[in-house]
């Protein structure tokens, strides 16, 4: 472990770049780095580094060392490698900044409440490139912007919108299995993580913009923007002089940007010359009428309707697939999931007052996200100075909080193992935080929730799902940068659909043939 530290070939550094980089830029690129941390180095014995635990100093090549980890291997792993061998509390260095890796439920907790932590940190210009720098809401860190943007959000996606939700979603998915040969392969076999996020771009759509769209190529574009975004966002500065290296992330992203442009003006346009409007405005049309009384920006409003666009096809609809594979990986689980919908629902499709009677469903999600989570760290950045847990934070500190790690170390009676058990009891809030907390939670907690029960059910009492030759969500191989992706390269990321009526008539000509 301690040559594993000094030894700078473990790292893979040329992952950082192209493989068509010159093999001189590497040495020039690290020690720019290495010059960075330096000129950014602060006395290890002030108070807020000396205490806590975690990779020594060392003339600056733990810093060095450090920061590549989270640029080669990617923030959610190394985040978790380091909290694995220093503990729950650990200080490390990015872009040669202080950083606070934590895990401990007690000092996230405090974290996540208070306003001082009520910021993010990242390169500018990485976030430049994506549109986020003082615009939309995700890594928006200017604190007024925030506070003007926030309020939209949080009446897009609660209240009359979450009644709207579990019916809106229930008719995509029914449309979108309707279609299911689009998704299927040859031989029978559906591409589930591609199903997924075309239902949430579609109800995602009809929810926030309504508007025609392309979802297909929608969808391609918010993987490419996700790509380019998490790609950048802790890229040295010096990584920005050299155009060839982010020019192909930037033009990404700006496809995307630009999409949204071309549908917010069509939006404008309609809204322009429509007679009456809807009582019910949708986000769009309340953004572009603040955008007309000099609340906003063109570029904020553009920014705000691609946030809300992208994040169901992103993250929602991954934590939907391993649902699926944990379904079909765990047959108990299953049945207990149709026993419930059966009670519950019946013959009918879901409707909004079934939402909060289905509680094992609810269960199941929560511990879905608890086990196997899409996004399970948050990204802070400490305004002012504080104590956590003891260790004294300065100013301008970065935090990362390990929720993943946090989820399977404290509270629950089997940490590591998938089983409905965890959620049989209350959990108090402090132990499980699937969407964080306080000021900068996920403003989409409430109607996240309602979008997973109604596809969940819509498709179990549809569909049987089954993975390929018996293949489990623990062996998938993931990425882990911003946040926890499956390797689209594996085959095993198709599934096997079996439609219920299908199996009913085989089991009912299986009673005949035995009676007989």
């Amino acid at each position: 472990m301690v040559l594993e530290k000094f030894n700078l070939m473990h790292y893979n550094i040329t992952n950082m770049v192209p493989e068509v980089i010159p093999a001189a830029t590497v040495p020039i690129l690290l020690f720019a780095c290495f010059l960075l941390i330096v000129w950014n180095y602060e006395d290890p014995s002030s108070p807020s580094s000396s205490s806590i635990p975690g990779p020594g100093y060392c003339f600056g090549i733990g810093p060095l060392l450090s920061y590549t980890r989270f640029l080669c291997s990617g923030i959610g792993r190394a985040t978790n490698y380091y909290n694995s061998i220093y503990g729950d509390i650990v200080r490390v260095w990015i872009k040669g900044e202080e950083t606070i890796l934590i895990s401990k439920s007690s000092a996230a907790f405090h974290v996540m409440k208070h306003g001082h932590y009520n910021s993010r940190f990242g390169s500018k210009h990485g976030l430049e490139c994506v549109g986020m720098n003082e615009n939309g809401l995700i890594f928006n860190n200017n604190p007024s912007i925030w506070t003007l943007v926030r309020p939209f959000f949080i009446k897009a996606l609660s209240g009359p919108v979450i009644t709207q939700a579990a019916e809106i979603c229930a008719k995509t998915t029914i449309a979108n299995l309707e279609r299911l040969h689009q998704v299927t392969n040859e031989i029978g076999n559906v591409n589930a993580l591609v199903l997924m996020r075309l239902i949430m771009m579609d109800t995602s759509n009809k929810l926030f913009l309504r508007m025609p769209i392309d979802e297909y190529d929608m969808v391609h574009k918010i993987q490419k923007y996700f790509d380019a975004w998490q790609t950048l966002l802790l890229k040295p500065d010096i990584y920005f002089k050299i155009s060839w290296l982010y020019k192909k992330y930037q033009k990404a992203a700006q496809n995307l940007r630009e999409e949204i442009e071309k549908l917010v003006e069509k939006k404008r346009q309609m809204l322009h010359s429509a007679e009456t409007l809807d009582k019910n405005m949708d986000f769009a049309s309340q953004l572009i009428f603040a955008q007309n009384q000099g609340d906003m920006t063109k570029e904020n409003v553009s920014q705000c309707i691609l946030e809300i666009l992208i994040a169901a096809p992103d993250s929602l609809s991954v934590s939907v697939f391993f649902m699926l594979m944990l379904i079909a990986n765990h047959p108990g689980v299953e049945a207990q999931l149709l026993e419930e919908i059966h009670n519950v629902i019946g013959d009918r499709d879901i409707q909004s007052n079934d939402i909060p009677k289905l509680k094992v469903v609810e269960n199941f999600i929560y511990e879905s996200m608890r086990y196997q989570p899409v996004v399970d760290f948050v990204m802070r950045k400490a305004l002012a100075d504080d104590v956590i847990d003891g260790y004294h934070v300065k100013k301008g500190t970065n935090i990362i909080l390990n929720l993943g790690r946090m989820h399977k170390l404290e509270f629950f009676p089997k940490p590591n193992e998938f089983t409905l058990k965890n959620f049989e009891k209350p959990v108090p809030h402090r132990y499980f935080q699937p969407f964080g907390f306080g000021p900068r939670a996920c403003a989409g907690k409430y109607i996240a929730v309602v979008m997973m029960k109604s596809i969940l059910v819509t498709l179990l009492k549809r569909y049987r799902v089954q993975t390929l030759r018996g293949q489990r969500l623990e062996n998938l191989q993931n990425n882990n940068d911003l946040s926890v992706h499956p390797n689209e390269t594996q085959s095993c990321l198709e599934m096997v659909f079996l439609p219920r009526n299908v199996e009913n008539c085989e089991a009912s000509k299986r009673t005949e043939l035995n009676e007989l």
